[in-house]
């Protein structure tokens, strides 16, 4: 991970006043433009809590804070964090 990766991480998580999470992987333009890129770390996907539905499928709930989400898709930002939210 980059510096400035781990900086933007660093000011995302201090400019929320969120419930504490697992960090799965990040989400980024692609470099056309036209596209998210999510990059899933697959250690951390492993550990991620799951829920299933009544039709027996497997889901893993992951988030993105929009805001930082719109800092990417305008240009302000290079990367955003995909996380889990941890049940304490």
């Amino acid at each position: 991970m980059s510096k400035n990766v781990k900086n933007e991480t660093q000011n995302e998580n201090e400019e929320t006043d969120e419930e504490p999470t697992l960090l799965v992987g990040y989400v980024r333009k692609s470099n056309a433009g036209g596209a998210l890129k999510l990059s899933i770390n697959s250690s951390a996907f492993t550990d991620c809590s799951t829920y299933s539905t009544s039709d027996g499928q497997t889901y893993v709930p992951l988030i993105i804070n929009l805001a930082s989400l719109r800092r990417v898709l305008d240009g302000e930002r290079a990367v955003t964090t995909v996380s889990q939210f941890i049940d304490n």
